[in-house]
């Protein structure tokens, strides 16, 4: 009966490490949906935003903040292990690595192309994040917003 309670409360457990991710694998659907939109939907919209942002000239900016946002769901998934330096490298790996694909699915859609700048600025945006996420104040409102924080803490 101790083995069977055990591994209930392992796979549990699991179970909860696994939906940790579930915000991560939203916004990389999110991420995915708006890569999917052609020039020509994307030149359509860009007017809107120009009129509450007038020196906007394109959407280049959203690199950054799309890829801030997937870096703090991937530490919200990894929960307090992201505060080890190596878990802290490995959201950047995993971001600029979600970007690679992205620029490469953007190649089968109109009026969209490749781009090693837009990885660039992925990759900029997840190490904003993992920068901010360190300074103590964030991190210690973090871990308490995420339920990440450690016994002791």
């Amino acid at each position: 009966m101790k083995q069977i309670k055990g591994e209930s409360e392992k796979l549990t457990r699991r179970r909860n490490r696994l939906l940790r991710f579930a915000p991560a694998a939203i916004w990389m659907g999110v991420i995915f949906y708006l890569s999917s939109r052609t020039g020509d939907e994307i030149g359509a919209v860009l007017p809107l935003f120009q009129k509450v942002f007038p020196a906007m000239s394109d959407f280049n900016w959203g690199h950054f903040v799309a890829y801030f946002i997937l870096a703090g769901t991937l530490d919200y998934g990894f929960g307090p292990r992201s505060e080890r330096i190596g878990m802290k490298l490995a959201i950047i790996v995993l971001c600029g690595l979600y970007g690679v694909t992205d620029e490469y699915h953007q190649s089968f859609v109109g009026g969209r192309m490749m781009d090693a700048a837009d990885v660039r600025n992925d990759i900029i945006g997840a190490a904003l994040w993992t920068i901010f996420a360190a300074l103590p104040p964030v991190r210690r409102r973090w871990r308490r917003i995420s339920g990440g924080e450690r016994s002791g803490e």
